[in-house]
């Protein structure tokens, strides 16, 4: 059996791709943001959208999980991390010693069994079938 390679760290993020769809967005909201005065402010749509785009990320190595939102930014070791719950959308949320719930942007479901991987064991792939216990009867 192969033992499978652990990468030194995971970025789950927005492909940079999408910075063409908020300049597609800024570049066909023109003649609308020119018709009259103040609605300029509608380039603000893309800029945010940019700005999310490129802060908005989930890093995780061996030693922590590190979430940027747009404002803030969350440090949280492995050793704080008790488990992680999905939401209805499958969204990732990580929770920690006190029962807090902390998102985890850009990250889904699809992703448990490669931050399993990458925490070193210490957390439980979620997605993963439990080994089937061996019954009384057969160890007779």
């Amino acid at each position: 059996m192969s033992v499978p390679q652990v990468p030194s760290r995971l970025v789950f993020r927005v492909p940079s791709t999408a910075v063409l769809g908020a300049l597609l967005f800024a570049i066909t909201a023109t003649p609308f943001a020119w018709a009259a005065p103040g609605l300029l402010v509608i380039y603000v749509v893309p800029v945010v959208a940019i700005a999310w785009i490129i802060r908005v990320r989930t890093t995780a190595d061996r030693e922590k999980l590190v979430t940027r939102t747009l404002f803030s930014r969350h440090v949280l070791p492995w050793s704080d991390v008790r488990a992680f719950r999905v939401s209805e959308r499958s969204w990732v949320r990580a929770v920690v010693e006190d029962g807090k719930e902390l998102p985890l942007p850009t990250v889904r479901t699809r992703h448990l069994p490669a931050l399993s991987l990458i925490s070193g064991g210490r957390l439980d792939d979620p997605t993963e079938a439990p080994a089937e216990q061996p019954r009384e009867e057969d160890a007779e």
